[in-house]
């Protein structure tokens, strides 16, 4: 086990054996970010704005109440969510440079790289070799624009749609987008032949 899951079952056992918490209460929250709050959620936004070009016009005006028509809303860093789209010369990436601002309703808890003090300097300083480290190689010519998520605002990313994913269900469209598509560090996957 890592450090961090060693640290985090102690802590589990110490807070259940003064029962200050049960361990129903922990499977509860745990559960809940499995299976409620994630990137599955983000990813149906992706592929329903991807579909429907009336909700994609909402998503991008005000992405928070396009997000809220999917029922993905919440208190905690899901109040203002603005979405900004992928396209074949401009390229969205974001970042929380003081802390790790993250709109949780549709991408669930960040990834420690995400958080981590390299990720968040290096982002806007060299974003092009940071996308490159994280396997993204974009064109010369494709503007790369860095989008700072604050305590007030967060940002999503609306990647580019796949070429040949026409015939797609919704429900396969979602299955392509990943939530490192929808931070900007990695495009949609192609779907497969």
């Amino acid at each position: 086990m890592s450090d961090a899951a060693l640290r985090a079952e102690a802590l589990e056992a110490l807070l259940t054996e003064r029962g200050i918490v049960t361990r129903e209460a922990i499977d509860a929250v745990v559960s809940h970010y499995e299976q409620d709050v994630g990137p599955m959620n983000g990813a149906r936004v992706v592929a329903r704005a991807w579909c429907d070009a009336d909700y994609r016009a909402r998503l991008l005006a005000d992405g928070t109440a396009a997000i809220a028509e999917l029922g993905f809303t919440g208190p905690t860093e899901g109040e203002c969510i603005v979405v900004v789209p992928n396209g074949p010369r401009v390229h969205n990436v974001v970042v929380c440079t003081l802390c790790s601002c993250y709109p949780w309703p549709v991408l669930g808890l960040p990834p420690a790289w995400y958080k981590s003090p390299e990720y968040r300097a290096r982002v806007v300083r060299e974003p092009r070799d940071v996308l490159a480290e994280m396997g993204l190689e974009l064109d010369p010519n494709v503007e790369i624009r860095v989008w700072d998520s604050s305590a007030e605002v967060r940002y999503l990313v609306l990647p580019e749609r796949p070429p040949g994913t026409e015939a797609l269900s919704e429900d396969d469209l979602a299955a392509l987008v990943s939530r490192d598509a929808m931070i900007g560090v990695a495009r949609a996957g192609e779907p497969a032949s």
